[in-house]
């Protein structure tokens, strides 16, 4: 398996720009490493926008100034999902807009998401794009969450059971279940709140009607006050666990990253 794991690694040339309001962090191939993935985490600073945040970095992380001329960019943003047999490029604008009022700085555009026949629709800010694309030629956006979207409805097909996941992020919460291949549930809550993270879960567990004797219960990510969650969760629902990225991927030597996100983790292993 780690073999398999290091090879798709290897064949991934460009440079990921992972975008969120409060972090950035950028990482790229580099085989002379250990973890065989160079990592350089970029605080950013309050008070200024992301865009101007990014033209710092720019200025004064190593891995910026290596000469990539392809990009990634993994933004933590909102996004609208569609199917995508309902998808028109002609009206995608309007119905993100509508979707949220307040995007009229952004850009709007999508990623297809394949195996889940979906497309996610997001904005970028219209600066920060710019400061981007300034420095590459070539720029491929999408959603934080995708790659962690794909992985897990790879993994749903385990067992026989159900499954509901949850990732934490950013201070964030995204949760989602599938049925074959399309999300049968998707949607992203503000928390960063013990209480609250278990409220969204119980509440979209119940919605969707799933066995709590039977049917698992998966959370990942930064999870401030995980065995506080887990064991609140397991107070209603039998198979709640947490998926740690080291155990889940055989030890491969990204995991050992310190600081490291599980959506970047799962791109650079399994691609998004």
């Amino acid at each position: 398996m780690q073999e398999i794991e290091t090879s798709t690694i290897i064949r991934r040339p460009r440079i990921t720009l992972r975008i969120s309001s409060k972090h950035l962090s950028f990482a790229a191939v580099d085989n002379t490493m250990e973890t065989q993935v160079a990592y350089e985490p970029f605080t950013a600073k309050s008070g200024i926008s992301t865009a101007a945040n990014m033209r710092e970095a720019f200025r004064t992380t190593s891995l910026l100034n290596r000469d990539y001329q392809r990009a990634q960019v993994m933004l933590d943003t909102r996004v609208l999902m569609i199917p995508v047999e309902e998808f028109d490029e002609s009206t995608k604008e309007a119905l993100y807009r509508h979707s949220f009022p307040d995007s009229d700085n952004d850009t709007v555009i999508q990623s297809i998401v394949p195996d889940l026949n979906s497309v996610a629709v997001f904005g970028i800010n219209k600066d920060l794009k710019m400061v981007i694309e300034d420095h590459f030629p070539d720029v491929r956006y999408t959603p934080v969450v995708q790659p962690v979207w794909s992985y897990m409805h790879n993994r749903s097909f385990t067992g026989s059971n159900r499954k509901l996941y949850g990732y934490f992020h950013d201070d964030k919460l995204d949760i989602f279940s599938f049925d074959k291949n399309r999300f049968k549930f998707c949607n992203s809550y503000d928390t960063n709140r013990a209480n609250d993270a278990v409220y969204f879960l119980l509440y979209v567990w119940n919605q969707l009607n799933l066995d709590a004797e039977k049917d698992e219960l998966c959370i990942a990510g930064e999870i401030s006050g995980r065995e506080q969650i887990l064991e609140m969760l397991k107070k209603y629902i039998r198979q709640a666990y947490f998926i740690n990225p080291a155990g889940e991927f055989n030890r491969a030597p990204i995991t050992q990253i310190k600081g490291i996100t599980l959506d970047l983790i799962t791109l650079f292993l399994k691609g998004k």
